[in-house]
């Protein structure tokens, strides 16, 4: 063999060359060593499977008759292996094989049956096709695994950022709670009041971000343990409305409402949906929020508003980033995919329904146990 195994290969591509006559390698390798490709040469088949050990070839050119391992048995041992099952495969025999011959090649994982004395230009050709692949698919693995490391680290600033946020954001809404209270004048009281509410909406963005930072990292867990949907879902419309006081919501709860679900996450879920109908809805149209229990397995929520979501819409509803029907929303697109990996995190689903009579309707569909992989 004439190259050292275990040099490093660097930037160049590998191709492999099996045969058991000197001479044949030396002439291969003559023909296809050029800069950028390093030609790798075996002897047999276990010479062979020890390079492929070491290194990830472009394609492999194996001569089907050697003593001890012919290039079949090789080939069969290569798709075998899941290292080197996509390794492509050329044939190179010295006579002239019966057709069973030539379909066990093809069967082995051969990509091409070439007969000897081999057209150089045309095994040129084909090598050719094969390093550039090769290269192709290297620079795509290096891509990915470069846009993987930026996404985990703008994912990891981003948790930073918004855990660092919370503590003077929380000192400017006690600010402004204290200005909107104690205030003498009403300009004075309704800056205030702004303030505060700005400030609300911006805890929200910060909540929305560090969740969607945890879904995105795998690091979304919940935490189920007995409660009721009702009274979850009743403390989110209070906050709703706490926070928006003009907003007309009907909620009614039927059938048996116990469950197993994680608190923190399903108030965000309705809060999410609700706030969203409210939003979104027909000004001075109650938005309606159903909890129904009647079925002995599963919840089902329903939250209605009027007006529609265009179909292609719909399909990015619970999309990240994509979900604002609205461009002048002051939302950042995350309430509806956050709602949706909540759900699906207690093995539950949520769709959408626009169009009939004129209305938007959510429903979620909540098993009463979490399965276990959640």
């Amino acid at each position: 063999m004439k190259q050292d195994a275990q040099s490093p290969q660097g930037e160049d591509v590998p191709v492999l060359v099996v045969d058991d006559v000197e001479q044949n390698l030396l002439a291969m390798e003559a023909l296809l060593a050029r800069p950028g490709i390093r030609v790798l040469t075996a002897r047999g088949g276990v010479e062979a499977l020890e390079l492929l050990l070491r290194h990830e070839v472009a394609v492999a050119l194996l001569d089907v008759q050697m003593p001890e391992m012919d290039g079949f048995t090789l080939a069969e041992l290569m798709l075998g292996a899941e290292r080197t099952r996509a390794v492509p495969i050329i044939f190179l025999t010295g006579r002239t094989e019966e057709p069973q011959r030539t379909f066990r090649a093809y069967g082995a994982g051969a990509v091409d049956f070439l007969h000897k004395p081999v057209e150089p230009q045309v095994l040129l050709a084909k090598v050719g096709v094969f390093v550039e692949l090769f290269l192709q698919r290297r620079q795509l693995r290096e891509r990915m695994a470069e846009l993987e490391r930026v996404i985990r680290l703008n994912e990891t600033m981003a948790a930073v950022l918004t855990h660092d946020l919370r503590t003077p954001l929380s000192a400017i809404s006690l600010g402004a709670e204290i200005v909107r209270r104690s205030a003498e004048s009403e300009t004075v009281r309704q800056a205030g009041a702004r303030i505060r509410s700005s400030s609300a909406r911006m805890a929200r963005m910060i909540d929305q971000l560090l969740d969607f930072s945890r879904i995105r990292s795998g690091m979304l867990h919940v935490e189920p343990r007995p409660g009721n949907l009702l009274a979850t879902c009743e403390a989110a419309v209070a906050e709703i409305r706490q926070a928006r006081p003009e907003a007309r919501i009907d909620l009614d709860g039927q059938g048996e409402l116990d469950a197993e679900f994680d608190p923190d996450r399903m108030m965000q879920v309705f809060n999410n949906l609700i706030d969203n109908a409210v939003q979104h809805g027909a000004a001075g149209v109650p938005v309606g929020v159903e909890l129904d229990g009647r079925a002995p397995a599963q919840v089902r929520v329903r939250v209605r508003n009027t007006g529609t979501v265009p179909e292609q819409a719909r399909a990015e509803l619970f999309t990240p980033f994509r979900s604002r029907p609205q461009k002048d929303s002051a939302g950042l697109g995350l309430g509806l995919y956050i709602v949706d990996q909540f759900v699906r995190a207690h093995g539950g689903r949520v769709e959408c329904c626009s169009g009939t009579g004129g209305e938007t309707v959510f429903e979620l569909q909540l098993p009463r146990r979490v399965p276990a992989a959640g």
